[in-house]
């Protein structure tokens, strides 16, 4: 099965084309630029032997070495049984040489067919994966599951692709079928640089950087409490009304999604109130922290987008590791050098403002609509807190007087934690200025070996 991504393409050097197996790897030009193209599992051979771990490991050196992106095409049944022990040592090979790419070069993943074992877990190191609709992954088996839990499943319901795209997060995107996979990439990578030494290239845009946004400011309810879909806000703030969403499904309480203001390529962060009122779980600061993440990597400016009246409680998230993995998100904004703009829309309470990438989390520049609400929480659980005993009457008094005083972004402004109050006309030309001043920033991080994300 031979993949070319760009049929049309005049650079097709294959790496190591002598050499058997069911890995084979060339560099194509694709849409002006070089990429390593690596294919795991033939139509003859879908199983892995010792010499496909050094062939994919030789591919993803060069790769790294070369600053290109590294685009894989996988559908494997794993480890050659007969080859034994040797068959999985090569593809530790694999995986540490994938592990040097994180952060040097984009690593896409598309999971075209069936994937087990080792290929399946080199998924988990992609930076994106896609997947085909009746593709599916797992690392052990219907089989193996029955025989050491007794579980009675089968290979969708254990590792489909709709079940990567809704419930693990696996899968960034679902497509229909291989050319429609082979396009996405496309797309994906043009939003892209290279590797992690150069910026994004960007195109020409027709959208004015400072067309007005009337109609942004339409779109929240008039009820604190009431939801709205944040992605029409984002379309109207972007060039031509676009984003490019990835893991749409999984932890839908977050949005992240790549798009580009005045033809400038950037990273969108935003909470969703249509879900979960836009609170942070589990997997929501996951999704968030691996994004702020990916983007702070290559280049990518960040816009944040602010909704959240904080974490979600609860007994079972706390219990859950809900500290460490709201840690992730504050990790991600607090080490990131790129430039960074947030916009507070409505609500911004405990937390979960903090770590939504705050003034105190380092960010260049914190815009806020004057339907900002900023505080450690709410009016009416501030007053049940503070004055429980109160009546009815004088509750509705007090939570006008916390809004009056506390809430509104004017005194968040006077405080310094506020750079500007903006309407909402104003947001994608106060943007698109930022982000064109910040175009030249550079932060250095201190010199260590590397940091300890809290897992």
């Amino acid at each position: 099965m031979h993949l070319n991504m760009d049929s049309e393409s005049k650079h097709f050097v294959k790496i190591r084309g002598k050499t058997a197996g069911s890995v084979t790897s060339n560099v194509l030009s694709l849409a002006g630029r070089n990429v390593m193209q690596v294919e795991i599992g033939t139509e003859e051979n879908k199983s892995i032997k010792p010499i496909d771990g050094e062939n994919f490991a030789n591919a993803a050196k060069i790769a790294h070495e070369q600053g290109m992106p590294l685009v894989c095409f996988v559908e494997s049944s794993g480890a050659d049984i007969l080859e034994g022990v040797a068959a999985v040592h090569s593809w530790g090979t694999a995986a540490k040489e994938l592990v040097r790419c994180s952060g040097k070069v984009p690593v896409i993943f598309c999971v075209t067919g069936a994937t087990v074992s080792g290929p399946a877990l080199l998924l988990g190191l992609a930076d994106f994966v896609i997947m085909i609709e009746d593709s599916y992954a797992f690392v052990s088996g219907p089989q193996m599951a029955e025989l050491f839990t007794g579980e009675t499943t089968n290979s969708e319901d254990l590792g489909g692709a709709s079940l990567h795209d809704r419930t693990t997060g696996v899968s960034h995107f679902i497509v229909s079928d291989l050319d429609e996979g082979k396009e996405l990439i496309r797309e994906l990578l043009s939003f892209l640089p290279d590797n992690a030494y150069e910026i994004p290239r960007g195109w020409d845009s027709n959208d004015a950087p400072d067309r007005s946004t009337p109609e942004a400011g339409d779109i929240l309810p008039s009820s604190i409490s009431d939801s709205y879909d944040v992605r029409d806000v984002i379309n109207c703030v972007v060039d031509d009304n676009y984003i490019l969403e990835s893991r749409k499904n999984w932890a839908p309480n977050i949005i992240t999604a790549f798009a580009s203001i005045g033809g400038r390529p950037i990273g969108v962060v935003a909470n969703q109130p249509q879900s979960m009122a836009g609170t942070l779980d589990i997997p929501a600061s996951q999704k968030g922290a691996r994004f702020v993440s990916f983007c702070d990597s290559f280049n990518l400016p960040l816009v944040t987008f602010v909704d959240t009246s904080g974490f979600y409680p609860g007994k079972d998230l706390e219990w859950r590791g809900m500290i460490r993995y709201g840690a992730q998100m504050a990790f991600a904004y607090a080490r990131s050098t790129v430039p960074r703009v947030c916009l507070i829309l409505r609500k911004s309470y405990g937390g979960a403002y903090i770590v939504m990438d705050s003034r105190y989390m380092g960010n260049d520049l914190m815009l806020a609509w004057p339907s900002a609400e900023i505080a450690v929480m709410g009016a009416k659980g501030a007053v049940e807190i503070l004055h429980r005993d109160a009546g009815d009457e004088e509750k509705l008094s007090l939570e006008s007087h916390y809004e009056e005083k506390l809430l509104n972004p004017f005194v968040a402004a006077e405080r310094g934690s506020v750079d500007r109050i903006i309407e909402p006309s104003e947001t994608r030309s106060e943007i698109a200025s930022a982000l064109a001043l910040l175009s030249e920033k550079k932060e250095r991080l201190p010199k260590r070996k590397h940091d300890n994300i809290p897992l």
